[in-house]
């Protein structure tokens, strides 16, 4: 069947639906069964075979397995079976890297399907006669949808009602205007797509209006699912820091190869075999080249974003993790954000009485009809699902549904007896919603919206008392709405503001409380002394929104609020001079909202902007970091968004801050790490081969270390938990380098020290056994089991004892494998093999004593205040 050429009733008779009740659940199944979930197909993921054979693509890995195999050769050629083991070994250990280099990978991958999963899209959908919220993948061909401004649309789907509905259908179409539908449309069998206006396309978005709508097609079966193969898949988008720790690898990179192949021709001008010394420079450039850290300081991010999702704030975009640890600003909504958003009816005031009325469940006949008209004029719903009550749509509206619904007047009750014929849906932009309803022969023209955008299109009623009542109201903390009417000749075949929204009769106010969140207080507060300044933007009315600032701490004596219109009266330069005076902006318009962003970012300011509706999408992609509503916000306004709160909460986007402070310094710890004990495996070599012409450190040898010492305490690392005294500390400016306030100079330094233990180890031990094997084991066991003692070091700028020594059981976890993968080689028969000997006690105590100087120097760094926080 061809659903944009047929009439509405053969599409849903087609599709074996009802559009009263939907379908029913054995329907549901059945066509579960037969069209599969509603996805599209995504890219072949990499096998775990692929993966592992992917880690073998690093030039290095693939000249040392080369020269393990040569080595294997020249052995097996000579007879010498002592020789086969260290070819043997240096093969298995590059197999065990890459099977460790596997499981990060999967680790990561999991980590980041689990935030798609978190975050994807829902449909409100009407089955068994009962309008529900779903995820999208569960939709079937002949379900019933509804669709509003902000929606994505779900599946493909044949319009069955339409209310001056705009689609956004540029990803299908390539047309940048939003398209008009219309459900009464009758289009040719052979129209393009664009022009099958009474059709709606799955990854597309509602731009303006409402609609219901049956679906037709879903997953690979829509237009889009035809052309997914033909889509370029996103790429793998890097964060700026790993794109600057790549570009930093490579120069390391370049550095360590001189280093190597210094260390080749030095050690083939003193007579090291050739095989033996290109080993060991190979192994070290292996060792040394810091190929993994961008791949570990993922598995970082994705760790520390998992852990954000725990706390209801979902990431989208990993760069937005760093740009959180440096916001300075947070601009928030008043509305279910920095309040509970249980928007509860508690006054009421109909025209022409003396007093506003508490609002209860036997209200008096004037405030019953003002109830009953205000509900008429929602598309909120209440609906009882599993014994709950659940409120659907926008909770000011289901607000008003509620009340009337307890005085006797549930909305569907007054639809069926007063059906609505026509509809203006509510835009950020007028401010208002009309709906048209016949009643008792009469067409009438119900409008609500905020008093002051409705005070001026009433012509009846005493709007002067009602604008002394709107301002008790306001001051009191309530959200006020006026209610007003006009009766018209007929019904509009093209419903216009102008015309609909002009000659008003005023017939009252209602005024709901939705009280501060207890735990916002404190969160400002948090702001406070994280050197972040908290802004409240609303729709709400000026008086309202700074009754509630203060009671929160944002409005300051010092601060002042101001509204849209004395915003718009500004120019840029004169909102540039007093923004940093500004902590409430009430009435504003989404345009207002990008003004606000870009003045604060022209003062060097990085920006959080929280938003919900469609138009608030430019705004929250202007801002740093763009913060979507879970529950109220649209479909529109969670793509635009770098982070989604889960439960729409002010103190969120506080703790998610100050989760972006711990990872950003948690990678900052990994790579502090990872590089000085680098820097410390190139000294040690290079200046061994340089001074004395010899090698301190074999190429398993090395390799070894590598293994048991890099990746698991850099991970480990990387989960510390957040320092408590995190939120104290100035914001980090945006474009500051990781290595700043001296970070950089304390690696190269800390990779000297981890050189000169390892050095004088070699030299202590090759002077008291005799043997340059000596030297190598107790050279090898001090490099080794400081660098775990390092991880220690690393974990605070605080004293060790301060925080805890064993209070990370990861590390400690990660410590434990790293000690007994060092022990395995020193105190077993494979030391052999290791080319490593048994050392006297004397020799052990001596090298435990190298292995705890970190832990001294660390800790008299951190006490005289060489190492120290910068706030």
């Amino acid at each position: 069947m061809i659903f944009y050429s047929e009439q509405r009733e053969a599409v849903v008779a087609h599709l074996s639906s009802n559009v009263k009740n939907g379908l029913n659940a054995s329907q549901i199944q059945e066509k579960r069964d037969q069209y599969g979930e509603n996805m599209l197909q995504e890219k072949k993921k990499k096998s775990n075979f692929q993966r592992f054979l992917d880690q073998f693509k690093d030039v290095m890995i693939l000249i040392l397995i080369a020269a393990a195999i040569v080595s294997f050769v020249i052995a097996c050629v000579e007879g010498e079976p002592k020789e086969f083991f260290e070819p043997v070994l240096i093969l298995f250990i590059v197999i065990i890297n890459a099977i460790m280099g596997v499981m990060q990978e999967s680790k990561a991958e999991k980590a980041l399907d689990a935030l798609k999963g978190l975050s994807a899209p829902h449909a409100r959908v009407l089955r068994d006669g009962t309008e529900r919220i779903i995820d999208a993948s569960q939709l079937v061909p002949g379900d019933i949808i509804r669709l509003e401004a902000g929606d994505f649309v779900p599946a493909d789907a044949r319009l069955l009602h339409s209310v001056s509905l705009k689609s956004e259908e540029s990803a299908l179409t390539g047309e940048s205007v939003p398209s008009e539908k219309d459900a009464d449309a009758i289009v040719a069998s052979d129209a393009p797509l664009g022009d099958r206006t009474n059709m709606l396309f799955t990854g597309c978005s509602i731009t303006y209006g409402t609609a219901t709508a049956i679906v037709t097609a879903t997953g690979m079966n829509t237009e889009m699912g035809k052309i997914a193969n033909l889509l370029e898949s996103e790429g793998e988008a890097q964060t700026p820091l790993q794109r600057k720790l790549a570009q930093l690898g490579k120069y390391l990179g370049i550095l360590a190869l001189v280093a190597c192949a210094i260390v080749f021709v030095v050690g083939l001008l003193n007579g090291i075999p050739a095989m033996e010394i290109f080993m060991t420079a190979v192994s070290l450039a292996v060792s040394a080249i810091p190929e993994g850290l961008p791949a570990i300081v993922t598995i970082v991010l994705s760790i520390g974003v998992q852990r954000m999702v725990s706390k209801n704030a979902i990431i989208r975009r990993l760069p937005a993790v760093e740009t959180l640890g440096s916001a300075s600003i947070i601009c928030s909504d008043k509305t279910g954000t920095l309040t509970q958003n249980r928007m509860t009816l508690v006054k009421a005031y109909a025209d022409g009485a003396t007093a506003a009325e508490d609002v209860n469940d036997h209200c008096s006949d004037a405030i019953k009809r003002l109830l009953q008209f205000g509900a008429m004029c929602c598309d909120g719903s209440v609906v009882m699902q599993d014994g709950k009550e659940q409120h659907i749509g926008d909770p000011t509206e289901t607000a008003i549904v509620l009340a009337a619904q307890k005085n006797g007047m549930p909305k569907d009750d007054l639809l069926r007896q007063y059906p609505r014929v026509a509809e203006l849906p509510f835009d950020s932009d007028r401010k208002r919603m009309t709906t048209v309803h016949s009643m008792e022969g009469k067409t009438i023209a119900i409008v609500k919206g905020a008093f002051d955008v409705m005070a001026g299109r009433c012509i009846h009623g005493d709007l002067e008392a009602a604008r002394r009542m709107n301002d008790e109201m306001s001051a009191s903390a309530l959200r006020v709405l006026a209610i007003a009417y006009k009766e018209i000749d007929a019904v509009p075949e093209k419903p216009m503001a102008e015309t609909m929204e002009s000659g008003l009769t005023f017939l009252g106010l209602v005024g709901m409380i939705d009280p501060p969140r207890p735990e916002a207080k404190a969160a400002v507060e948090t702001c406070r002394k994280a050197g972040i300044k908290p802004v409240m933007i609303t729709g709400d009315h000026v008086v309202t929104a700074s009754a509630i600032a203060r009671a929160l701490g944002i409005l300051t004596p010092e601060d002042r609020a101001i509204t849209g219109a004395q915003l718009d009266a500004m120019s840029d330069q004169e909102l540039d001079q007093q923004v940093a005076g500004i902590a409430v902006y009430a009435r504003v318009s989404p345009e207002n909202k990008i003004r606000i962003v870009k003045a604060w970012q022209r003062k060097g300011q990085v920006v959080s902007m929280t938003g919900d509706g469609v138009n608030d999408a430019p705004a929250l992609k202007a801002a740093d970091i763009g913060c979507a509503m879970g529950i109220t916000g649209t479909d529109v306004a969670k793509g635009a968004a770098d982070m989604t709160l889960t439960d729409d909460n002010f103190a969120t986007i506080v703790d998610a801050v100050r989760e972006g402070r711990g990872i950003y310094a948690n990678i900052k710890k990994v790579v502090g790490f990872l590089l000085g004990t680098t820097i410390g495996e190139i000294i040690t070599v290079f200046l061994a081969m340089i001074l004395w012409h010899k090698s301190p450190l074999l190429s398993m040898q090395l390799l070894w270390i590598n293994l048991a010492t890099d990746s698991l305490p850099a991970i480990a690392l990387g989960m510390e938990a957040v320092e408590p005294d995190i939120m104290e500390q100035k914001p980090r400016p945006k474009d500051e380098s990781l290595f700043a306030h001296g970070f950089g100079i304390r690696i190269a330094l800390q990779g000297v020290m981890f050189g000169a233990l390892a050095l004088t180890a070699f030299k202590l031990g090759e002077f008291l056994t005799g043997q340059i094997a000596g030297g190598q084991t107790l050279s090898f066991m001090v490099l080794a089991l400081s660098q775990v003692v390092q991880a220690y070091n690393m974990r605070s700028e605080h004293s060790l004892f301060k925080i805890g020594v064993f209070s990370n059981r990861k590390l400690n976890g990660a410590a434990l494998i790293s000690i007994l993968l060092v022990a395995a080689v020193l105190f077993t028969p494979l030391s052999t093999a290791f080319g490593l000997i048994a050392l006297s006690g004397k020799l052990y105590l001596i090298g435990a004593g190298l292995i705890m100087v970190p832990l001294a120097v660390m800790e008299l760094s951190k006490a005289v205040g060489l190492i120290r926080r910068h706030s």
